[in-house]
């Protein structure tokens, strides 16, 4: 190996790291349910993001998860109010908790809601030595008011993406939302609907296959790398 790692000059060899399928095995298996924040995307009385959503949380707590469900009525803009303002801090503090994700979006304009990207706003890359997203898992669903479209979804899988997430394969979008939900706010059998179903069971199991060792899945060299510059200039600023 220290004849390969010499044909790679530009690399710090203390800090190269071969992936060890060890690492996958944690020792030590998380016991409690896996835990789940779902955000919707639209403040309308009859929400139908609402209303997927709360269909998607019926799905996880059915499979043995813990759900919580963001209410962003009263979330200020960005930037419009102070990180101490409660809708932040109650955002922020389930994004924490939170070892998966649900966004759930209509699409307006062809794009996501200002709603829903207020709230992804709102969550930092980093609090303090935290990163509160990155590693965690995360679905993402749709409504449409029309024909089929995939235009929110592939927005917020970038975004999801740019937070470090463990975005999942599958996605649902539920065209003419309108008429995919009864007088009882439920969503009736159909295609859309086992498309919700697979993505929930999709996004549960790769919660449970990745939350024990996230943080080895998203160990980088870069960062690796950095602490180690960052820490040399902490240890010869003290030494001045």
């Amino acid at each position: 190996m220290s004849d390969l790692l010499n044909d790679l000059p530009n690399v710090e060899h203390e800090l190269f790291r071969i992936p060890d399928p060890d690492q996958l095995r944690p020792a030590i298996f998380s016991t409690h349910a896996p835990r789940f924040l779902l955000l919707y995307g639209s403040l309308r009385e009859r929400s139908f993001s609402r209303l997927l959503a709360e269909e998607a949380a019926r799905l996880l707590r059915a499979m043995g998860g813990e759900v919580k469900i963001f209410n962003p009525s009263g979330l200020p803009l960005p930037d419009d109010a102070p990180e101490t303002h409660p809708k932040v801090v109650e955002l922020r503090e389930l994004t924490q908790w939170a070892e998966g994700m649900v966004w759930c979006s209509p699409e307006r304009h062809g794009a996501m809601t200002g709603i829903m990207k207020t709230q992804i706003d709102w969550i930092p890359l980093s609090i303090g030595a935290i990163r509160p997203t990155q590693g965690k898992t995360l679905a993402l669903m749709q409504v449409c008011g029309g024909s089929q479209s995939f235009n929110a979804v592939n927005q917020m899988r970038v975004l999801g993406r740019w937070m470090r997430m463990l975005t999942i394969p599958n996605q649902s979008s539920v065209a003419k939302a309108f008429m995919e939900f009864d007088d009882n706010n439920r969503m009736k059998p159909s295609a859309y609907y086992d498309r919700v179903v697979d993505v929930m069971e999709e996004l549960f199991k790769f919660t449970l296959l990745t939350r024990d060792v996230a943080p080895y899945l998203v160990d980088r060299y870069s960062e690796r790398k950095e602490s180690a510059e960052a820490l040399f200039r902490r240890v010869n600023q003290a030494a001045i």
